[in-house]
Order: structure tokens, then sequence, then C-alpha cells
């Protein structure tokens, strides 16, 4: 059985970790409110923008803009978004796992770029071919710090290196609920309710090619900023329920080993006085 004095350097110990948890869990939830509120405010524009593309993409083809085509050949690629941080509960272990579990179900001529160190080291742990990396863009993601990693993919995906481009990320949907997402970024599909979609629709001006030349980027850093924002909430959303977990779990040890600690030091107590009246007993 452990000393008082190891028992008692135990309970400092976990009393110490409990003010850290407990710390982290308010750092957590006043991030959390803010990611949350950028990513609810950006999703009517980011859905509505995937609205009309998806119904242009029905009246239009590949000969507007290439990034309405699907190329001949040319491999898949995945944008997996994770963080880089851990301490976050189970968000980034259920995303790389989703993302796993994709790679094994439709084995092919594949690749990666990642957003995110604990996707990057997954993927590489893995065997999985990265092509680009980016790091976490911080607790305030902004739509410039997306740019270079749009572009990346807009060029590859134009120059047919790529054939399909899909995104994994962890969509935020409450703060007890985070759920690993697939979205087919490109080539654009065309919109399932295409019968009241005629073809004379759409009036473009200049062209439907200058349009869509301005257009279709925008919609590539969107749809990416956009997951970067959902992932960005359901990190901070994951870690302050772990955090607040740990602290409980925290609080249940120290009066676990409070009352070990109780035993002990009267188990002591009776054995110093039995040893004291067996003493006197003697004299």
């Amino acid at each position: 059985m452990p000393s008082q004095r190891e028992i008692r350097i135990r309970i400092g110990s976990v009393k110490n970790i409990k003010q850290i948890t407990r710390a982290m869990q308010f750092v957590a939830a006043s991030k959390l409110k803010r990611a949350q509120e950028s990513t609810i405010a950006s999703r009517p524009y980011a859905d509505k923008l995937e609205e009309v593309l998806a119904d242009i993409a029905t009246v239009l083809g590949g000969d507007e803009h290439p990034l309405l085509a699907t190329p001949e050949g040319g491999k898949r690629l995945i944008v997996l978004v994770t963080s880089d941080r851990g301490l976050a509960g189970p968000f980034n272990t259920n995303t790389v796992r989703y993302a796993a579990r994709e790679i094994v179900e439709h084995a092919g001529d594949l690749t990666t770029i990642t957003v995110g160190r604990k996707g990057r080291d997954a993927m590489r742990r893995a065997g999985v071919p990265i092509d680009a990396h980016f790091a976490g863009f911080g607790d305030r993601p902004k739509f410039a710090d997306v740019l270079p990693l749009a572009r990346l993919v807009a060029e590859d995906f134009l120059a047919a290196k790529y054939g399909r481009v899909d995104i994994i990320f962890s969509r935020f949907v409450s703060t007890l609920v985070q759920r690993p997402t697939l979205n087919q970024l490109l080539p654009i599909r065309a919109s399932e309710d295409s019968a009241g979609i005629p073809g004379n629709q759409f009036i473009f001006e200049p062209s439907p090619t200058a349009v869509l030349e301005q257009l279709l980027p925008r919609y590539v850093a969107t749809r990416l900023y956009q997951a970067v924002l959902e992932s960005k909430a359901s990190e901070e959303s994951s870690r302050m329920v772990a955090m607040k977990s740990a602290t409980e779990n925290a609080e249940e040890l120290i009066e676990d080993l409070t009352l070990a600690y109780n035993k002990v030091r009267q188990a002591n107590i009776t054995r110093e006085m039995i040893e004291i009246a067996t003493g006197a007993r003697a004299l």
C-alpha cells in the first residue's frame, strides 16, 4: 500500500492537472463561441453558391469551363482537414478513421493534400501519398488563408493531374455532435433536380466563359474555407467536451485518493497507538 507521502504527492499532481484541464475547457469554450458563429454565418453563402453552380452545371458543360468537365484519367485527390494540436477528444481520430475507410473501400490511384499536422502524420504512417501539406490556419481562419490551397487544387485539376477532388472534414452539428463528412469539390456536379431548369434560364454577360472564370475559382475557395470553418468549430467543441470530462475525472480521482490517504493515516495512527500501549504494558 502506498505511503501517506506518496498519496499526498499524487493528490497534488492530480490537482495540478485538474487546473490545467479546467483552464483549457474555458479557453475552448470561448473559442467555440467565435468559431460557431463564423461557421453558421458562412453556411448560407456557401450553400447558395453551391446550389447556383450545380444549376449552371446542368445547362453548361466542360466546353464552357474545364472545372465543369471530368478529365480523362488523373488521380483522385482527397483534401483531409484536421487540426495541428491534440487534446481534442475523438475529433482527429474520427476524421482520420473516416478518411482511412474511404481510401480502403474505394481503392485506386489517389493522393492527398493535408490541412493540419494530425492528418499529415496519420497519412504518413499509413503510407498514403501526400502531394502537399498546409499547417492549420490558426484560431481565426480567414478567407485569404485558404486561397493558396484553392489555387493549388484548381490549377492541378485544370492540368488534368486529378480526375476528382474530394474534401473530408468534420462537420459541426452541435456541441456534442461532430460528423466526419465527404464532399465532392471537383468536378462540379450537376443539380439532381434538372427537370425545372430550362437551357435558356440563365443570361450570361459578357459570356458564360468570362463569368465562370471569375465565379468558379471563388467557388473552390469558398467550399474549402467552409470546410476549414466547420473543422475548427468541431475541434473546439470536441476539445471543450474532452477537457470537461478530464476535469470531472480528476475530481473523482482526487476524492478516491483523499479517501485512501485518510485510510492510511488512520491505520498509521492506530498502529502507533498499539505500539505505545504495548510498550507501556511491557514497562
